[in-house]
C-alpha cells in the first residue's frame, strides 16, 4: 500500500534512484496505491548527468509493493521492495528508462503498460 509521502525504488535507468509519493491518481478521496497504478511523485535522489534531476516532479506507476496482492486464483504475490518505473506523462504512457530491473507484477500490463511489462526482466 502506497500513499502519501512513501518512498519507492526507482526501478529503471532513467537516472533517478528514489522517489518520494505526492499524490496517488485515481480519485480525490483515494488513499492508497497498489501494483499497476500512476502516482505523482518528487525526486530524491538522482545520478549525476542524468535526465530526472533532484527535486523533479515526475509521474510514475507502481511495479512491486510489500503489501502482498490477492489475485483471483487465490494466490498472493509480495514482493521485496516497493519500486516505480517513471513514465513520460499521463497520454503517453511509454517509460523515461530504456531498461526495467527487477521483476514486474502481471497488474501492471493489465492495467495497460505493456512497454513496461516488456522491458522487465520477469513478468510475475
Amino acid at each position: 500500500m502506497i500513499q502519501l509521502r512513501s518512498v519507492l525504488r526507482v526501478a529503471d535507468n532513467s537516472g533517478a534512484k528514489s522517489l518520494r509519493v505526492i499524490q496517488v491518481y485515481g480519485g480525490s478521496r483515494r488513499r492508497f496505491g497498489h501494483v499497476g497504478d500512476m502516482v505523482c511523485a518528487s525526486v530524491i535522489e538522482a545520478a549525476p548527468q542524468s535526465d530526472v534531476k533532484k527535486g523533479e516532479v515526475v509521474r510514475a506507476v507502481i511495479v512491486r509493493t510489500r503489501k502482498e496482492k490477492r489475485r483471483l486464483s487465490g494466490e498472493y504475490v509480495r514482493f521485496d521492495d516497493n519500486a516505480a518505473v517513471i513514465i513520460n506523462s499521463r497520454i503517453n504512457l511509454d517509460p523515461v528508462g530504456t531498461r526495467v530491473f527487477g521483476p514486474v507484477a502481471r497488474e501492471v500490463k493489465e492495467k495497460g503498460y505493456h512497454k513496461i511489462a516488456s522491458l522487465g526482466q520477469e513478468l510475475l
